[in-house]
């Protein structure tokens, strides 16, 4: 006689599988909410637009100085790719990028040439999606290579640089690169 818990397996699994995929996409809700700019930041521009799966979107960037290109999916899942050597940048050929399931944050600096190409793809897992991109002019403080304060017109200040897109995804790239190699020498000790 088979047990009575044994016909209900398969759907166990099932909701296992369901629940471990609603997880995700409730991560990308949290990251959606969250949508506080530094107070240094100018809004200059707010576009909202439509991107086919496997498809681009594409905008140009003509203003000067450190901008912030920040993109929400509202439907779907675009992603951003930048470039200041293509007005139609691509996955394959792009200067910066984002492609998260979230908000997209992509920091375009005052040295590139303009017009800036942006392109927004609309990732092939869903349809068609649906975005917002919010363009923001940063009037943070740019750090010298000699250690002075000085903002893009050349004022000095003693304002502390306050927000850097950038800076964060590259300190927890170091940990992890930290992390993996101190794992490998662990092994290696223990093999050898």
């Amino acid at each position: 006689m088979a047990a009575p818990w044994k016909g209900a397996l398969p759907l166990l699994l099932l909701l296992l599988l369901l629940a471990a995929q609603a997880v995700p996409r409730a991560r990308c809700a949290e990251d959606a909410a969250a949508e506080e700019v530094p107070a240094e930041w100018v809004l200059l521009h707010v576009v909202q637009g439509q991107v086919g799966a496997g498809n681009y979107s594409y905008l140009r960037l003509n203003h000067e100085g450190r901008i912030v290109l920040a993109v929400r999916s509202l439907r779907g899942d675009a992603d951003l790719y930048v470039s200041d050597s293509t007005l139609h940048p691509s996955f394959d050929d792009y200067e910066l990028q984002s492609a998260t399931c979230g908000r997209d944050l992509v920091a375009v600096p005052a040295h590139f040439r303009r017009p800036v190409g942006i392109g927004v793809y609309g990732h092939p897992s869903h349809r068609d999606s649906e975005f917002e991109m919010r363009v923001y002019f940063d009037r943070t403080v740019q750090r010298h290579p000699f250690g002075d304060g000085a903002y893009a017109d050349g004022a000095e200040t003693s304002h502390p640089h306050a927000y850097d897109p950038e800076g964060a995804s590259q300190e927890e790239e170091s940990v992890l690169w930290t992390i993996l190699i101190s794992l490998l020498k662990l092994v290696l000790e223990i093999l050898f």
